[in-house]
């Protein structure tokens, strides 16, 4: 009895320093990445603006070729959805929204992942002349984890993961539009 006293005593320090350390950990996070494509602005924003276009420079679309997508409205456009569901663990099911278009110069989209975890974020894309046949894309990601899940941030290291999710995507991207 005095040992299962002292494992609970035990576990219940252990959750609660993590419960302790997780009001201290930033909820919120921005992750952006960037690349030159030597392509002209218009080029690139016009390939960028399709949703479409993701699955072949984008590492979550790419995952699985088999998953099952539904669209609604016009591609390009502000309100257009595009929803996935795949049976693929690193995919999930959920949708990506249009929010905003600045034509030629940024895009705005909102996230929702439905499977495997519920939650809600935020993507851009920004296009920025360097030179007239070089163009800067910028593409981020603006997420929140709730209290007290925002610990995974510590143990998952997000920033590390979707900014190599990120840069792998715009290397992509580069390489299909230097290639046209």
């Amino acid at each position: 009895m005095k040992i299962l006293k002292k494992i609970l005593i035990g576990l219940a320090i252990l959750i609660a320093l993590v419960l302790i350390t997780a009001l201290f950990v930033k909820n919120d996070y921005t992750i952006e990445r960037e690349i030159v494509i030597n392509k002209p602005k218009h080029e690139v924003f016009d390939y960028i603006k399709l949703l479409k276009n993701q699955a072949y420079y984008s590492k979550w679309v790419m995952q699985d070729p088999n998953v099952k997508r539904e669209e609604k409205g016009t591609d390009g456009t502000v309100g257009y959805i595009t929803s996935w569901d795949s049976d693929h663990k690193e995919v999930g099911k959920g949708e990506q929204e249009i929010k905003g278009i600045v034509d030629g110069e940024r895009l705005d989209l909102a996230l929702h992942f439905i499977k495997p975890f519920e939650g809600r974020a935020t993507a851009y894309m920004i296009t920025e002349t360097v030179t007239e046949n070089q163009t800067k894309v910028k593409w981020g990601f603006n997420g929140s984890m709730p209290y007290p899940f925002n610990i995974m941030r510590i143990i998952m290291n997000i920033e590390k993961q979707l900014g190599g999710d990120l840069t792998l995507g715009l290397t992509n991207l580069k390489s299909v539009l230097e290639k046209e």
